[in-house]
């Protein structure tokens, strides 16, 4: 696990459940993504077919997102879905620790 010595998170679940530092990164994003996408909806009040037209999906699609079926969707696609939804993706690359 990676957890800290001290058996604290260090701050992404995926790490803390043993996933290489590149997919750990690749599946927040995702999973970032897709609970703002669930939030856009509920906020909206929208059913998962209102939804659907809405993102350009099928309603199937809409209901993998909102049961967080993560391996069904890349982050370019959730970015587009973001996009449909009238929301904005912004992208922030930084340095770790480690690189430094």
């Amino acid at each position: 696990m990676a957890l800290s010595k001290k058996g604290k998170s260090i701050g992404n679940v995926f790490r803390d459940i043993g996933f290489s530092p590149e997919e750990a990164a690749s599946l927040k994003i995702r999973a970032d993504l897709m609970i703002k996408l669930s939030e856009m909806i509920k906020q909206r009040n929208l059913t998962q077919a209102g939804a659907a037209k809405l993102l350009g999906v099928t309603q199937p699609r809409v209901s993998d997102l909102v049961r967080g079926k993560i391996d069904l969707f890349s982050i370019d696609t959730l970015i587009d879905m973001v996009s449909r939804a009238g929301g904005a993706v912004q992208v922030t690359v930084r340095a770790t620790k480690k690189a430094a």
